[in-house]
């Protein structure tokens, strides 16, 4: 690639947001029917500050989508379909990945394996071309000593200026869902500097309990701006998430930054743990989304809901902070920030 890239943050404008239309309904067993109303809240949401590109099934799809749209009173204007068959919906892991070489935006494909756990990705494999083509821009492939590299979008985190964040667990681990055999933190960070720019990677331990990613960060720990992340703590001691958040919170203490300022780290609590049939979900309010004019939080009928939904109020004074209930969305194991993509202005 020719000129400087650089991936940018998620709070840096966009051009539009990337969402598939929910169809799978072993994601949500037993529990399919609210997440088309959970959908279109979102939708809702986003549309005032841009456009929204929704991925359907078939053409027959567009209209049904519509429908729910209009019922809840979502302005159509700024929403564009795309028609393509897909295994899942969830667009942080099989989209591109958009960055800048110099002014111009590309995407960047990287291999999607259904979280090298799933077998039902075949088709989750076109989505990057299809999304390059609809936003008309060029698609490059990323790939390592001449193999695709295995990587999804949740398992990254960036300020867009040249620092990133992820987890060994996720990346490194090479017994349970290994993404790229034989890669060591050297390898990843040269895949990094290569198609996103980063001269910075500071790697955390563990995720979060319940995440069958494997230790995506996006659960976990967010930039909320250059120098500042969110970090989900856990106060009760008995928790098993307790251990793991406590050892990235002191992996954190002496990051150093480009440029020499300290990393600031703030809390960001936990819900209380949400189970759903003996199951214990990946419940986070690190999940969330930032658009042009939101920032959308999940949110779990929980004490610290509000908590959270402060905290990030006063980090994101230049948007509101909407809370998004997200109860039922968590049931397919991911929420807000799993399901969505931004496209770079």
């Amino acid at each position: 690639m020719s000129g400087e890239i650089r991936i940018p943050a998620e709070w840096e404008k966009h051009k539009s947001t990337i969402l598939c239309w929910p169809h799978q309904k072993e994601d949500w067993p037993n529990k399919f029917s609210p997440i088309t109303w959970v959908y279109t809240e979102i939708v809702k949401n986003i549309v005032p500050g841009e456009l929204v590109r929704i991925i359907v099934q078939s053409k027959s799809d567009i209209q049904k989508v519509k429908n729910y749209l209009s019922r809840a009173h979502v302005d159509l204007k700024n929403i564009t379909f795309i028609v393509k068959e897909t295994d899942r919906g969830w667009m942080r892991d099989s989209s591109p990945a958009f960055v800048k070489v110099g002014n111009k935006v590309q995407a960047v494909k990287f291999k999607f394996n259904g979280w090298a756990k799933y077998d039902n990705w075949k088709k989750d494999q076109h989505i990057p071309k299809v999304i390059a083509n609809a936003a008309e821009v060029e698609l490059v492939e990323a790939k390592y000593n001449s193999k695709p590299v295995v990587l999804e979008g949740g398992a990254i985190d960036y300020n867009g200026k040249g620092s990133l964040l992820t987890t060994e667990e996720c990346l490194l681990d090479d017994k349970v869902q290994t993404r790229n055999p034989g890669f060591t933190k050297k390898d990843y960070e040269k895949v990094f500097k290569e198609y996103f720019g980063i001269k910075n990677t500071i790697w955390l331990n563990k995720g979060i309990t319940g995440d069958d990613t494997h230790g995506h960060v996006d659960d976990l720990c967010r930039f909320v701006n250059q120098n500042t992340v969110v970090l989900c703590k856990e106060e009760n001691i008995k928790d098993e998430n307790y251990k793991n958040l406590e050892e990235n919170f002191e992996r954190l203490q002496d990051v150093k930054m480009p440029g020499g300022k300290k990393l600031e780290v703030i809390p960001l609590p936990m819900p209380s743990p949400v189970y759903f049939e003996g199951m214990r979900l990946p419940a986070s309010y690190a999940n969330f989304y930032i658009c042009n004019n939101a920032v959308l939080v999940p949110t779990f009928n929980d004490p610290n809901d509000r908590i959270a939904l402060n905290i990030l109020s006063e980090l994101f004074t230049d948007r509101k902070v909407i809370g998004i209930h997200s109860v039922d969305l968590v049931w397919g194991l991911g929420t807000l920030h799993c399901l969505s993509h931004e496209e770079p202005a």
